[in-house]
């Protein structure tokens, strides 16, 4: 997959609630979906819908035991989207810096007049 359409499919799956709620609770280890289904109140085919938007961002993986079908978080799944994210925060953070740096001189001229 391209960068670009790697981006947009992390980006889109972390655009929903449950599905980031979904990854904060794989971060505690391997669940089932039955288990990942239980605090939404939603049914397992509702949930197995968002476990493949965030299996298809490559966000998750899945495992299959015997009769235990479980979820996964994959290592370094996000470290593009962390990296365009970096570079972004770089960029805003120093426009920001030089944006206060103004406002504290024409705070200080207006001072000094």
């Amino acid at each position: 997959m391209r960068i670009e359409a790697h981006l947009d499919a992390v980006f889109g799956a972390l655009a929903h609630s449950t599905r980031r709620a979904l990854l904060t609770r794989l971060r505690r280890g391997e669940a089932s979906v039955g288990e990942l289904a239980a605090p939404h109140g939603m049914s397992l085919p509702a949930i197995s819908r968002h476990l493949k938007v965030l299996e298809k961002a490559g966000l998750i993986g899945r495992s299959v035991d015997g009769k235990f079908r479980g979820c996964h978080l994959l290592p370094d799944a996000a470290s593009e989207a962390t990296s365009w994210l970096e570079e972004h925060r770089t960029f805003w953070t120093g426009r920001l810096d030089a944006l206060a740096d103004y406002a504290d001189q024409q705070n200080s001229e207006t001072k000094h007049d």
